[in-house]
């Protein structure tokens, strides 16, 4: 069995899904940072880590957090400056990048390096929630693209250690 609260970890799978972001993009994310150092690394080992790393209860936090933020910044909730900060995701914010290394940092530094490489090189779901974000008026994944980053960089840093473990 997973560690952590199942309750807790599917409640955010549900909210990931209602910002939509699918577990699956994930799973490719891990899949594309860890097939080329793991031979016969599956889809199916990604998803179990990242399972993993959502049953953990600071990666739970960060990410009611994280999320509930960019939300409020949608509906107007935030006092500005704040507000158009968030809206604008302004590259000198850096909170959405510190709020996702508590999640990189849970299976150790390699977590750091990963996170890094899909801040910057934005692919498949980051992408896209970054488009959305430019062009479809009113939504905010400031704090969101950072997250799933992180997600993914830690489930490919636990397969990374297991893997090592292995040799």
């Amino acid at each position: 069995m997973v560690e952590g609260d199942g309750d807790l970890r599917q409640d955010i799978l549900d909210l990931l899904a209602s910002r939509t972001v699918q577990l699956e993009e994930i799973v490719d994310l891990v899949h594309f940072l860890q097939k080329d150092r793991q031979p016969g690394l599956t889809k199916e080992d990604c998803r179990e880590s990242i399972l993993r790393v959502l049953s953990k209860r600071e990666v739970q936090y960060a990410l009611l957090v994280g999320i509930q933020l960019d939300r409020l910044a949608e509906k107007g909730l935030v006092d500005e400056p704040l507000l158009t900060i968030l809206r604008e995701d302004s590259p000198l914010f850096g909170i959405d990048e510190v709020l996702a290394l508590a999640i990189t940092n849970v299976y150790g530094s390699i977590g750091l390096t990963n996170f890094g490489y899909l801040d910057k090189q934005k692919i498949v779901v980051l992408a896209r929630l970054q488009h959305e974000e430019q062009e479809l008026r009113g939504q905010v994944h400031t704090f969101l693209d950072d997250l799933v980053a992180a997600v993914a960089a830690a489930a490919a840093s636990r397969l990374a250690h297991r893997y090592g473990e292995s040799q």
